[in-house]
């Protein structure tokens, strides 16, 4: 920090209670009062050096005689100011600085303690020490700090005008350029930023500063001065994602519940909240809220959820509110799912605020819409088709983030079919690819509500796409008990039929690859007799031998069978032995077998 000393005399004053007496050994003969403060004092040192006491003890009726009084109540500083004023016009060693220098400076221009009076009064004194301090990052903030206390005579020397001014041209430049010296960081070195060459200790080179080297400086600063510092900064051509940074920064040391974790220890603040204080914290957030910088994705989805969800709780402006959600909904692909989670603080039963939801969701359509007439529909070149899948990626985000948004609040006993089925229908039916999150709401909206009617259930389930629902989706929802029976026909018919395309689609590839071969052999092949298939006809050819080589092993077996059937029966033939003649033998009875004579059997 930079002194500034002034004086050469020994100290010649001592207080004793609310009193300052000057002990130079001749009575005082003007008493100063400045609020419970007192100064007995001698009227020639004051006369010398400031035009308004000479006015003021030259108009007092006791001038010419004994001591007399006068107030000062309207001096800027107050007393701690009158006291270095007083001692340096007795030419008592004092000392200014940064945190001093401008209630002095101020001071002094009250009482006209110009040059005219003295030579190196101290209204030059103090000027020039100031321009001088300006130099200085630090001393700039301490000073602009101190405006602070005095800040209707501040405003009218431009001080604080100065102060911003260097302030916002130093952090729109690098400070690692200039060493200027940063508030509240240490300089020690580590002992990794020290070598020794040749027994010599040496400093390396100090790593460069990063870009929020100034946050935590200007944080000390009240809102008005902050404010105007980043509209300074601003208006220099920072980056928005820098001064949006700073605004997050502040925010978070400046309201408490920015930094609280669940959502529901927002919605229960305690006592700690409701105090007087909720008023100038509701007027800090809206505050903040304007200094935000509009440009979208420069400030983070969860922090500007979390910033609406902090006015709820302190009550905000509406317009305020609309703001916030407004912002959200422009960038509402960035969200998750539990930053959606916003308990409830309106007159509704829900637990979660669904209404603000919606109007978050009808504010990013808006915004989608806009962008999309902003587009000019000129003809599809090469390369357009890329950008147009990029374009659709935030709006099937959304529609995964609001379907796992209807699923998480299903179970609400006191969450409305209609509010359901509206916020549901806002999305429309291309942005979504597969429709088995919007099945699985639908699923938990029907177990945790089984009192709805038929009708009822018929109607949400018009919400879905049947042709839309994967395997695994399709597979639950034909066993489903709780959908209607409409739907589950629905869902097997669909099934059927993708099942029939599946299978014709595979005997077409089987088609295709039979007639695309050539009777002659040499098409097809290479040099070597082997056969050159394209990359895309890998799979397919690969998939089709492993079934081919399947159907000769089944070949095989049954040729085996049926040689060894055949073998059995030449093997029978051989013996003898006939089909009919076996089938004789086992009716016959031993009984009724005849000896045949030999004659007969010669014959």
């Amino acid at each position: 920090m930079a002194i500034l000393r002034l004086g050469s005399k020994s100290e010649a004053f001592h207080r004793e209670g609310n009193s300052w007496i000057c002990t130079s050994g001749l009575p005082s003969d003007v008493n100063i009062n400045i609020g419970e403060m007192s100064f007995q004092l001698h009227k020639f040192p004051l006369l010398s050096r400031s035009r308004l006491l000479r006015k003021l003890i030259e108009e007092c009726p006791n001038g010419d005689g004994a001591s007399f009084s006068l107030r000062l109540d309207d001096l800027p500083g107050g007393a701690i100011a009158f006291e270095l004023i007083s001692k340096f016009c007795y030419g008592v060693k004092i000392e200014l600085n940064a945190q001093n220098v401008v209630s002095v400076r101020c001071a002094a221009e009250y009482l006209h303690m110009t040059d005219e009076y003295g030579k190196g009064n101290l209204i030059s004194q103090t000027e020039s020490f100031l321009n001088e301090l300006l130099g200085n990052w630090a001393d700039s903030i301490r000073a602009l700090e101190a405006c602070e206390e005095v800040m209707a005579h501040a405003e009218d020397l431009h001080i604080v005008s100065r102060c911003i001014d260097s302030l916002a041209t130093k952090a729109c430049a690098d400070p690692c350029l200039f060493g200027w010296p940063l508030a509240g960081r240490k300089s020690n070195q580590s002992p990794e930023t020290t070598s020794l060459w040749n027994g010599i200790s040496t400093m390396t080179k100090t790593k460069p500063t990063s870009d929020n080297w100034w946050y935590e400086d200007v944080t000390f600063l009240s809102l008005p001065l902050y404010r105007r510092l980043i509209l300074a900064i601003e208006s220099r051509g920072m980056r928005p994602e820098s001064i949006a940074a700073s605004v997050v920064y502040y925010a978070r040391r400046y309201l408490p519940l920015m930094n609280r974790q669940s959502s529901f220890d927002d919605a229960n603040p305690g006592p700690n909240i409701l105090n007087p204080s909720e008023s100038g914290q509701r007027a800090l957030l809206e505050e903040i809220v304007g200094l935000i910088p509009n440009k979208k994705g420069v400030t983070s989805t969860k922090f500007l959820i979390r910033l609406l969800r902090t006015a709820m709780v302190l009550h905000a402006s509406p317009s305020c509110r609309e703001i916030l959600e407004k912002r959200v909904g422009s960038q509402l692909d960035q969200a998750s799912l539990v930053d959606l989670l916003i308990p409830n603080m309106g007159h509704s039963e829900t637990l979660y605020d669904i209404d603000c939801v919606q109007r978050i969701l009808d504010h990013f359509f808006l915004e989608e819409q806009a962008a999309a007439v902003a587009t000019p529909d000129n003809i599809v070149e090469e390369g357009q088709l890329t950008n147009e899948s990029n374009s659709m990626a935030p709006m099937t985000t959304v529609a995964r983030l609001i379907d796992g948004f209807l699923a998480e609040v299903a179970p609400d006993v006191n969450f409305k079919l209609p509010k359901f089925e509206a916020l549901a229908s806002s999305i429309p039916d291309y942005a979504r690819q597969l429709d088995d999150g919007l099945y699985h709401a639908i699923d938990m909206y029907l177990k945790a509500h089984p009192w709805i009617t038929d009708p009822e259930r018929e109607q949400l389930c018009r919400l879905m796409n049947c042709q839309k629902l994967s395997l695994e989706a399709s597979t639950h929802a034909a066993q489903n008990e709780r959908l209607p029976l409409r739907v589950i026909v629905q869902v097997l018919f669909f099934e059927q039929l993708r099942l029939r395309k599946s299978i014709s689609g595979w005997f077409f590839v089987s088609d295709n690859l039979e007639n695309s071969a050539n009777p002659s052999g040499n098409v097809g092949l290479k040099k070597d007799g082997s056969h050159h298939a394209t990359d895309g006809e890998d799979d397919v050819t690969h998939r089709v031998s492993e079934l081919e080589k399947d159907c000769s092993g089944m070949k095989e077996e049954l040729r085996k069978l049926v040689k060894y059937k055949r073998s059995w029966k030449n093997f029978t033939r051989r013996l003898g032995f006939s089909k009919s003649q076996s089938c004789c033998s086992k009716r016959s009875k031993p009984s009724n077998l005849r000896a045949i004579p030999p004659s007969t059997v010669n014959r």
